[in-house]
């Protein structure tokens, strides 16, 4: 067996950075030193705020600057990799990056990925976001070779886009994770569903740090950070309240799955 102990942090995270911050790093901790080798957070990790203003106003340098290294250097002193769910960066005013930076464990970040789908929608309540009036999308696979097997990078919305975990899968992908901030209101509809859909149809696990409760503004969150065995199966659901999702995965169960079904080797081009 080839057993990975992964953590997923899972957060009610305001419009403070510096309280999220510390708050991070005091639960990365906790988890390495419960034995964790691979930790997540989820999207949002540092600010979530439902103004756009505010989000521009607490955008990071490009490069991700001083709470990037800090998290890099957190890694290294650990020895853990690290999934840093997302950050938002100054991009091109007045448009931000929404950018997930997977970390290594010696302090060296080894991929980033930007989020492709933006979340343009109106919920039940009638509620309207627009992502792409703030946020540039992105345009590259993420997948970074990891000690457990390729790893895969998706955000959120792009869970529901099955063409990206396709093709993530595609190039060999394990592991895909999705750290997210999904709405409360499509959470309970969905969340459950289609993670699980998409680990069935790429025969992979999906790794899925979710944030949780009610945030500045009133954005509230669905929480339920979840695992996903590649047979579709909960491996563990991290309920609705901050804290630390635990999971041990034997990343052999991957290969196992994909001989026993192995639909990535019968997909065809058609016609449209």
């Amino acid at each position: 067996m080839k057993l990975l102990k992964l953590a997923c942090i899972q957060t009610n995270t305001s419009n403070v950075l510096e309280n999220n911050q510390a708050e991070v790093e005091a639960l990365i901790r906790q988890a390495a030193s419960n034995g964790a080798t691979f930790i997540l957070t989820p999207e949002y990790t540092l600010m979530m705020d439902s103004s756009g203003r505010v989000m521009r106003e607490n955008a990071l340098p490009a490069d991700g600057g001083l709470p990037l290294a800090h998290f890099k250097a957190l890694a290294g002193e650990l020895g853990i990799w690290l999934l840093i769910g997302s950050l938002t960066l100054k991009a091109f005013d007045p448009l931000m990056s929404n950018r997930s930076f997977l970390i290594d464990d010696k302090g060296v970040e080894v991929g980033q990925y930007d989020k492709i789908h933006l979340f343009d929608v109106t919920l039940p309540d009638g509620r309207q976001i627009r992502e792409s009036a703030a946020y540039r999308p992105g345009n590259r696979l993420g997948l970074v070779n990891s000690p457990w097997g390729q790893i895969g990078m998706t955000i959120c919305y792009d869970l529901r886009f099955p063409a990206l975990f396709r093709a993530l899968a595609q190039a060999g992908a394990q592991i895909i994770t999705v750290p997210s901030s999904f709405q409360q209101s499509t959470g309970k509809a969905h969340w459950h569903v289609l993670l699980q859909a998409r680990a069935i149809e790429n025969a992979c696990f999906i790794v899925a740090p979710a944030m949780c409760g009610e945030h500045a503004g009133g954005r509230k969150t669905f929480g339920h950070s979840l695992v996903v065995n590649p047979w579709g199966e909960i491996v563990v659901d991290g309920g609705e309240n901050p804290g630390i999702v635990y999971a041990e995965i034997d990343i052999e169960r991957v290969e196992k799955t994909r001989n026993q079904l192995p639909s990535l080797a019968h997909d065809r081009a058609f016609n449209k």
